[in-house]
């Protein structure tokens, strides 16, 4: 069998443009192709690609996603994110197996991790 390698993750979304505004103008995504119309925008956040897709499907959205961010400051990060109007579910704790984790939301109520990968 081939290797696989992650190559991109999809959030569904229910406010297109909010979610657009928020993963570009408040997390600092670099944006790719966005396509309104088609409801689907794509970001650059390293070797993956993150993006979003629209949907009225509410079983999709608002929801615990899986995905985790990583930063090299877990504490920074959730100041700076915060500051920016970030909603988090959880500041950074230390998790029962070692690590220290934060769960933030975006404006559908989608929440993902933050991580310090070490």
């Amino acid at each position: 069998m081939s290797q696989l390698s992650l190559g991109y993750v999809n959030v569904f979304v229910k406010d297109f443009d909010a979610a657009v505004a928020f993963y570009r103008d408040t997390l600092g995504f670099a944006p790719g192709n966005v396509d309104a119309g088609f409801g689907y925008a794509s970001f650059e956040v390293g070797p993956v690609s993150f993006a979003i897709a629209k949907t009225d499907d509410t079983k999709l959205v608002g929801r615990h996603t899986g995905v985790g961010f990583i930063v090299d400051d877990i504490d920074a990060a959730y100041r700076d994110m915060s500051d920016a109007g970030v909603a988090f579910e959880m500041a950074p704790t230390k998790q029962p197996w070692g690590g220290t984790l934060a769960l933030f939301k975006d404006p559908d109520g989608n929440i993902f991790y933050l991580d310090p990968g070490h």
